[in-house]
């Protein structure tokens, strides 16, 4: 059967390279940074990485890796319940739980893994889930996962929000379910006014702060300090991978009942192994980082207000965003990827958006913001932008 499933496989993948949006992996030879080493040998700068605080290649982590190296191993060789649990498991969990102001934590070797093991043990076909149309593909694997009444609402949209939990008010148990910060736009999700529907229409509430935390908030906690509701919010799911520390490793914090029943019946984790201890010991050293200081965090928000400013005035479509994230937009799939590979070809490391990954006809290219990158790299961004959208006629 094998020769015609792969007659069907090629065509498939003929037609996704006529249409232009064939996905070409390119290889890194160096450290995460604002500046990386690519396969031919070239140095370039990298705008595309959720290397949001410039973390994924610093000392003080690395050293912290190393050393759990010798005292802990390289890997557990188990899942958490058998015998994969150590002390770095529990300290990370406790730092989690500090950081965001919650009851308790549960690791995961992805946020992936976390949204896809938090909706199916919690709620049933009795419940609903109301979610917005513009979040993670993470959480929308997850809510598939569960037999829970499935509700959307338009992104961001409290009028429609308000709507689809006016539908849902027959069912037991409500969740409404958001993104912290969309990865693709780069806007924050309006918390303070989705908690004063919650609390109106009952309902409980999850946040994804994969891409907020580290980044939004006046010390970097994400929406929920954004909007002073630290620790008020049920669930909130986020990762390891992006500003705090760039490695691999998900989470779920919030109230103790849920997290302890994610502990008996998420699939996830139970049925994959736990993090590496180095990974564990360097995610506890970057919440004491995160403790000491936000030096890093203010540098972001200035190098990100600069760079927006500056591609503004060159004459750019930029969605707003209250994060790292700038959506530079293109509309066109094709003219995205050309434009990518001609932004390389001037030194800058940026890929192109497009559907399936945004919707049709919403292609971009999103630039990413580092606390690493100096006010010279990011002039030196906007230069290249600059040339290549005049060379292609997409600004004047």
């Amino acid at each position: 059967m094998y020769d015609e499933f792969r007659t069907f496989l090629n065509a498939e993948l003929s037609e996704i390279e006529q249409a232009g949006l064939y996905k070409r992996e390119r290889v890194i030879v160096s450290p995460q940074g604002a500046v990386i080493r690519v396969a031919d040998g070239k140095e370039v700068l990298n705008f595309c990485a959720n290397n949001y605080l410039g973390l994924s290649n610093s000392e003080s982590l690395k050293q912290v890796a190393k050393n759990a190296l010798d005292t802990h191993g390289y890997g557990v060789s188990s899942v958490r319940f058998i015998c994969g649990t150590q002390d770095l498991h529990k300290g990370l969990e406790s730092a989690i739980s500090r950081f965001f102001g919650t009851d308790d934590s549960i690791l995961y070797a992805s946020c992936f893994d976390a949204n896809g093991g938090v909706f199916e043990p919690l709620l049933n076909e009795e419940d609903a889930i109301i979610s917005d149309t513009l979040n993670h593909a993470s959480i929308i694997d997850g809510v598939r996962l569960s037999k829970a009444q499935r509700y959307r609402y338009a992104n961001a949209d409290m009028n429609d929000l308000e709507n689809q939990l006016i539908k849902a008010h027959a069912q037991r148990f409500r969740l409404i379910v958001t993104d912290g910060v969309f990865s693709m736009d780069g806007n924050v999700t309006p918390l303070d006014k989705i908690y004063r529907l919650a609390m109106k229409y009952n309902a409980m509430i999850m946040v994804d702060e994969s891409h907020s935390a580290g980044v939004v908030g006046h010390t970097g906690r994400g929406v929920t300090e954004r909007f002073e509701l630290r620790g008020k919010i049920e669930i909130i799911t986020g990762t390891l991978g992006k500003a705090f520390g760039g490695a691999i490793g998900g989470f779920t914090t919030g109230k103790k009942e849920i997290i302890d029943l994610l502990r008996q019946r998420s699939r996830p984790y139970l049925f994959s192994n736990s993090l590496p201890p180095m990974v564990a010991a360097a995610g506890i050293k970057m919440f004491e980082i995160m403790d000491q200081t936000n030096d890093l965090q203010v540098k972001l928000h200035q190098n990100t207000d600069y760079f927006v400013q500056k591609m503004l005035a060159a004459g750019f479509d930029i969605k707003p965003t209250e994060s790292a994230i700038c959506a530079v937009m293109l509309y066109d799939a094709q003219l995205s990827q050309k434009m990518a590979s001609r932004l390389l070809d001037e030194g800058i490391y940026v890929t192109g958006f497009y559907f399936p990954v945004v919707p049709k006809g919403q292609a971009r290219i999103r630039v990413q913001i580092s606390a690493a990158h100096e006010p010279e790299q990011l002039d030196r961004c906007v230069a290249a932008f600059t040339k290549v959208a005049k060379q292609m006629q997409v600004i004047s």
